[in-house]
């Protein structure tokens, strides 16, 4: 007969579950904007940005991705109190980004400032996911890790550069004067990178919820 979990292997389970939700959240949320956008509201090929969803028919998906991901967020809990207050941080972050929308065409005095206060969630936000890659993720229960282990931090490292390098090339293309962007605006780099760093994102999450490269049971 088989025994019920225990305790504490059901809370573990939770927490994978939950990391993998978020990862899945992640991953996803470029495609299903992109592609809901095309073939649900007729756009003729993507937006611009992310964010420049919230001004078509998809409003309602990027606000409720980035609100799921962020009650996920506050609920994770790590190994140390570092760890909860990254999540808690995230997680408003991620709300600002959300609630607080991007510049519309020919923004008014209070939808620029509406629109600073975004792009400082955005960036914030991206900042406190790639310290999870970097510092938090990489933790160990074991002075001897596994193989697996080691593996995983590769993963999580490697997608903590890539949200640093997308941040730092979404910087220095706003700081670029328009003459230059309009040499290469037609290919939505904002999109491109935003979307390269929400999936590195979700990726590492879903790695961290042993999605993939899970450790032998002894």
């Amino acid at each position: 007969m088989n025994k019920a979990p225990k305790t504490n292997d059901r809370f573990l389970i939770s927490y994978l579950e939950l990391r993998k939700a978020i990862g899945i959240l992640g991953i996803s949320l470029p495609f299903i904007l992109a592609i809901g956008g095309i073939f649900l509201f007729k756009l003729l090929g993507i937006q611009p940005s992310l964010s420049g969803y919230y001004y078509t028919g998809m409003r309602d998906v990027f606000v409720g991705n980035l609100c799921a991901i962020g009650v996920f967020l506050w609920s994770y809990k790590g190994y140390e109190r570092s760890d909860d207050i990254a999540g808690d941080l995230a997680c408003i972050f991620a709300v600002g980004v959300a609630f607080f929308p991007t510049f519309p065409p020919d923004p008014s005095a209070l939808e620029k400032v509406v629109g600073i206060i975004h792009f400082i969630s955005a960036a914030c936000f991206f900042i406190v996911l790639a310290y999870f890659c970097f510092a938090l993720f990489t933790k160990s229960d074991s002075d001897s890790p596994t193989d697996k282990k080691l593996l995983r931090n590769a993963i999580y490292k490697a997608c903590g550069f890539i949200i640093v390098g997308a941040l730092v090339l979404l910087g220095l293309n706003a700081i670029l004067p328009e003459s230059l962007k309009d040499l290469y605006e037609y290919l939505d780099p904002v999109f491109w990178l935003e979307s390269i760093a929400i999936i590195a994102f979700g990726f590492s999450w879903f790695v961290k919820g042993e999605g993939i490269l899970k450790d032998e049971i002894q």
